[in-house]
């Protein structure tokens, strides 16, 4: 693999990561609204943010086909809107912390899948899985409360969902990618945007109805109308539109087995959000887990740095 697509790739994955983190720590700070209010507030923004960017982007985003929107609105439904409303759900039963560590195994999970495709030889990826399946162990576990409660057990099923659904996404929109190698990574990221729209305005008009019919907000916009739909822009905008470009991107620069593994940069943010927002240090075995991710991830580089992908326009 050239040294540059390399290095965009990681700077790519990374960008991506540390936007995306910012997901895991929204529920925590809007914890009196439900999650469904939080998935769909955030890909209408998502949307609303897309529709300018469509008319600039008008002529590269006609030759779509329909079959092209329907990829997109596919990956709107399972890979945005199912996601983050499960996620969301789990992170309000239960606490950030096993929310993150369930969906912190997507590095592990997505490398191993994606490579039962591309085959790289099993014994060059081991060394980083075992690095990073450590540094999550490390770096999550400790922090999961104890018993077996309901909010927990329900908590953990809604938080596997989330994995699975996002497990789906970067291969499918990996695969679509490849067979696309003309089309921007923003103009795909833009067309997602598009297809979540719809999707995102039946959601909140339906959870809208919900919540004011049962007289449970005193507003439609909740108890914090300001920093509700401040943050569902700022998450649309920064998480969902750049983040996709950015992670558009390195999924054309990158083997999906690295890339996979990049999604590590997520999980290091939230751990950082997280943190900064309880006001806290890492403790000790934190610490070690950290290093251990990172260390997987550059375990991980050295491993495929010799895989190929095509170069993306911007």
């Amino acid at each position: 693999m050239p040294a540059s697509s390399l290095f965009q790739g990681l700077l790519c994955a990374l960008g991506a990561g540390v936007l995306w983190g910012l997901v895991f720590i929204t529920p925590a700070i809007l914890t009196d609204y439900p999650p469904a209010l939080l998935a769909f507030g955030r890909y209408l923004a998502f949307g609303l943010v897309c529709l300018p960017l469509a008319w600039r982007d008008r002529r590269r985003l006609a030759p779509l086909s329909r079959a092209d929107w329907l990829a997109a609105f596919e990956l709107a439904l399972i890979g945005n809107i199912l996601y983050y409303l499960c996620l969301a759900a789990a992170i309000q039963r239960s606490g950030v912390p096993l929310p993150t560590l369930i969906i912190g195994t997507l590095p592990l999970v997505i490398a191993i899948v994606a490579n039962l495709r591309e085959r790289l030889p099993w014994l060059r990826l081991l060394p980083s899985l075992v690095l990073i399946g450590s540094g999550l162990l490390l770096a999550r576990l400790h922090e999961l409360p104890a018993g077996d409660s309901g909010p927990l057990g329900s908590g953990l099923i809604l938080a596997v969902a989330a994995l699975a659904c996002w497990t789906w996404y970067p291969l499918r929109n990996a695969r679509w990618l490849k067979r696309h190698p003309a089309l921007a990574s923003s103009t795909w990221a833009t067309a997602q945007g598009l297809a979540t729209l719809p999707l995102a305005l039946l959601g909140m008009a339906g959870s809208l109805g919900w919540q004011v019919g049962g007289a449970s907000f005193s507003q439609p916009l909740g108890p914090r109308p300001a920093l509700y739909v401040g943050l569902m822009l700022a998450i649309g905008l920064l998480a969902s539109w750049l983040g996709t470009l950015l992670w558009n991107r390195a999924s054309r620069l990158l083997p999906t087995t690295l890339s996979g593994q990049l999604i590590v940069f997520e999980t290091l943010a939230a751990l950082l959000y997280a943190y900064l927002w309880r006001g806290e240090a890492p403790g000790l075995l934190t610490a070690t887990g950290i290093l251990l991710l990172i260390s997987g991830v550059l375990a991980g580089v050295h491993a495929c740095q010799n895989s190929g992908r095509t170069g993306d326009k911007t």
